[in-house]
């Protein structure tokens, strides 16, 4: 069974699939249009198909046919593939350009959609070789809305009848990495996502009589500063923290002293623990360089998205097997975690498994110089769509077969 030859026969399948997807992208939990195209583009395959009733999901699950499939008590791998795209304005010139203004799949969840879609495929032509079941977990909202939550909510990790035993998800990118190299990390993948918001409370008055008021502007800017030195005073420089104040606001006029003065900031964090000692120390330090200067604060710390952790035994499995695919030149040991954040650390923190990255530089872009993903210049290559859909169909049929293997032993 050649998985590789036979996604490559339908590379210009795939890359149509992305193209329609990238037309006509989609935001956040409600991705009707996307769903129906995944629906159309699954048709007639061996599978049972179950939307969400909180979004817009679909989760279809392979029965293999093999002689431990046929078992009730046989493995489970699930694959998951994200489909929303992002608020941005496409400025990337190409025949298949968002349709949609102000939304684009700037972060190329279009191929993860479309090489998971193939992916499906390969291994409904090959279920006999299928040492149990197979979960796709097509999945809206990961962008900031916590679909992966949603769908762990409703069952998807015990869509086949019983619990998954591993699960794999694959991201691209449009720099940082050469096209067509795989990334692994085992441990700490990508960081934690927090947010702060925060607003200052004071008494507006006229800008030349400060006295006369309760100028929250400073408390703010202290705020700020004091926030950046906190991170590296009491938090280890080896189990780094990040924050970032994407917002501030303040005011409407030079010489009138506001009432209130605001930010927003992200927080990132590569430990559970560091990510439950930011969730305290910076509310209590926003209040406290309030009160030092008169003022009362309202703190909210969101939780957003735990850190991304691969399981050391799934990940060595999952560079193994790029390693015999690809060849051992495609496959990239990171050195250090990625600062960005996925909500697929949810599955992850349920059942071992790995994330994997996939290089999708554009051809004639340099890694390093190309915009980035969530950038309006954002280009993926669809040269990478029948690889990525392989890589996911080799996971599934090499690790049921390794955990099969292992029922039997027992």
């Amino acid at each position: 069974m050649d998985l590789r030859d036979d996604a490559t026969s339908m590379q210009d399948e795939l890359a149509r699939l992305r193209h329609d997807l990238h037309r006509e992208p989609e935001i956040g939990l409600a991705l009707p249009r996307t769903q129906e195209k995944v629906l159309g583009a699954l048709a007639g395959l061996p599978l049972d198909i179950s939307t969400g009733t909180g979004t817009t999901s679909v989760t279809a699950v392979l029965r293999g046919s093999g002689a431990s499939g046929a078992d009730g008590a046989a493995p489970v791998v699930l694959l998951r593939g994200d489909m929303d795209a992002l608020p941005v304005t496409e400025r990337v010139d190409v025949p298949f350009r968002s349709q949609v203004e102000g939304a684009m799949h700037a972060c190329g969840h279009d191929l993860h959609t479309s090489m998971l879609v193939g992916a499906a495929r390969l291994l409904s032509t090959h279920r006999d070789r299928l040492d149990g079941d197979v979960v796709f977990m097509f999945q809206p909202g990961e962008e900031g809305w916590d679909g992966a939550g949603v769908m762990l909510r409703e069952g998807v990790l015990d869509a086949a009848g019983r619990r998954v035993d591993a699960a794999f998800g694959m991201h691209v990118f449009s720099a940082f990495a050469d096209r067509g190299s795989y990334l692994t990390k085992a441990g700490p993948m990508m960081s934690a996502s927090d947010e702060l918001h925060v607003t200052v409370h004071g008494a507006g008055g006229h800008g030349s009589m400060p006295y006369r008021a309760k100028d929250p502007v400073p408390a703010v800017a202290e705020i700020v500063m004091a926030l950046q030195a906190m991170v590296t005073r009491q938090f280890n420089v080896f189990d780094p923290v990040v924050l970032t104040v994407g917002q501030l606001h303040a005011g409407t006029k030079a010489n009138v002293i506001p009432d209130d003065a605001r930010l927003e900031a992200t927080v990132r964090t590569f430990s559970a623990e560091a990510q439950e000692r930011m969730a305290e120390a910076a509310p209590r330090l926003v209040r406290q360089v309030a009160a030092a200067h008169g003022l009362e604060a309202s703190v909210e710390y969101r939780h957003q998205y735990p850190v991304t952790v691969n399981d050391v035994a799934e990940t060595a499995f999952a560079a193994d097997t790029i390693t015999e695919v690809f060849g051992p030149e495609r496959h990239v040991d990171m050195a250090v975690p990625l600062g960005g954040s996925e909500d697929f650390s949810r599955v992850l923190d349920e059942v071992p498994g790995s994330f994997v990255f996939l290089g999708a530089t554009s051809e004639g872009r340099d890694p390093a110089t190309a915009p980035m993903n969530h950038s309006p210049l954002a280009s993926f290559d669809d040269a990478v769509l029948a690889d990525g859909a392989a890589l996911y169909a080799e996971l599934a049929v090499r690790r049921l077969a390794t955990l099969s293997a292992g029922n039997r032993a027992a």
